[in-house]
């Protein structure tokens, strides 16, 4: 079928699924499902914590320094 012979409702039930469908490759994690190294895994466990305890990281200007690049 074509374009020009659907009726409005037909496309745009097209439209719908076609934007449904570019947003879900959009949104779908690639990595959903995998598991994380141990050691990942416990170097965010400590980064939440240290984060908690009020403790700063470094700072995004300072990082971006070092990496040469204009923040």
């Amino acid at each position: 079928m074509q374009v020009k012979d659907m009726t409005v409702e037909e496309l745009k039930a097209l439209i719908r699924q076609t934007v449904a469908e570019t947003l879900g490759e959009f949104i779908d994690d690639p990595d959903s499902g995998l598991a994380l190294k141990a050691e990942v895994r416990q170097q965010l466990i400590d980064s939440l914590q240290e984060t908690e305890a009020g403790i700063r990281g470094v700072p995004a200007q300072e990082v971006a320094k070092k990496l040469g690049l204009d923040w």
